[in-house]
């Protein structure tokens, strides 16, 4: 009997021994709390100067997360220690893709279906953030075409508005030539779209930088490209994301063209009547996106030039979708 009572004590030590060993061994985050900010993410990002369109994808692989993402401005770019402990995501953004000298520590969690969050770096800068689930944009048939519509009446910035009206002063229009000759505002025109065609006619000078916004949030880079060293930045690209092919011959000072068509998320750009990205799917929005409502038609703005060096654009014809 007493042997009997001497096992069963025994055994039930090793038991409960064996339960805090057993938890020890398990990850800190069940795969349920990580697989929730696994895709892609619509960020608004609130900076005490500016609310900015930025952009998170989180990704899995074998129980290893990771992640990249669009911050204030720039190009898409990995974040590091991604991580889901107690419900709550955390990751590092490399200061420098924000000019800092110290990385970025972002905390988001859900609440009411959305990541909400905040974000800490050098010289106390405390950042708030909120996020949505990127929509597909699938679309279920080919659009329709409507008629073409001018965006630029060769006269004036009649149906234009300004980023930073008191800052406007680098664009000019004469000769039926808009022309940003240095950085400044940004241009915009009134009107927003959905699907559409779009031609652009510009002239990019010696080291010139500027680039045409898709619904506000898709930058096709106008540039030297001599001045940056990734593809996925150069002449043609969807900055920061698809790379024109074949690489772009530069003509520094020549009117080249731009022929875009943009459906749901689904890219095309033909440069000087050649097809350089054919039916490609844009992840996200790039820097400088007005906003991150990817669901949501946009204008079409043309970026201030980053430098000195003038950017002309003219005969910028619109074809929109009409269903």
């Amino acid at each position: 009997m007493r042997i009997r009572s001497l096992v069963c004590l025994l055994s039930g030590l090793l038991f409960t021994t064996q339960l805090p060993l057993t938890h020890a061994l398990q990850s800190p985050q069940s795969p349920d709390d990580s697989a929730s900010f696994v895709g892609r993410w619509d960020i608004s990002l609130h900076a005490p100067e500016h609310n900015y369109g930025s952009w998170l994808e989180i990704s899995s692989s074998s129980g290893t997360l990771s992640g990249r993402m669009v911050g204030k401005w720039g190009h898409a770019h990995p974040v590091l220690d991604v991580e889901v402990r107690d419900g709550e995501l955390t990751f590092t953004e490399p200061g420098r893709e924000e000019g800092f000298s110290q990385d970025v520590v972002f905390h988001g969690r859900f609440v009411d279906g959305k990541l909400t969050g905040d974000a800490s770096g050098p010289k106390g800068l405390q950042w708030t953030w909120s996020g949505r689930r990127a929509p597909s944009l699938a679309r279920s048939s080919p659009p329709h075409w409507g008629q073409p519509i001018s965006l630029f009446n060769g006269k004036d910035t009649q149906g234009w508005t300004f980023t930073d009206p008191q800052n406007a002063g680098n664009w000019t229009v004469k000769d039926a030539v808009l022309t940003t000759s240095r950085s400044g505002s940004e241009i915009v025109t009134e009107r927003k779209f959905n699907d559409f065609k779009l031609h652009v006619e510009f002239n990019c000078t010696a080291k010139c930088n500027s680039g045409v916004y898709l619904r506000g949030r898709y930058e096709v880079q106008v540039a030297d490209p001599g001045t940056i060293s990734d593809a996925n930045r150069r002449m043609g690209a969807i900055y920061g994301y698809i790379a024109p092919s074949p690489a772009i011959s530069f003509h520094p000072g020549e009117w080249e063209t731009y022929d875009i068509t943009l459906v749901g998320r689904t890219v095309t750009v033909k440069y000087n009547g050649q097809t350089v990205i054919d039916k490609q799917e844009i992840p996200g929005v790039t820097g400088g996106a007005l906003d991150s409502d990817e669901g949501e038609p946009g204008p079409i703005y043309l970026q201030g030039s980053e430098n000195a060096a003038p950017t002309s654009f003219r005969n910028l014809i619109i074809v929109p979708a009409t269903d």
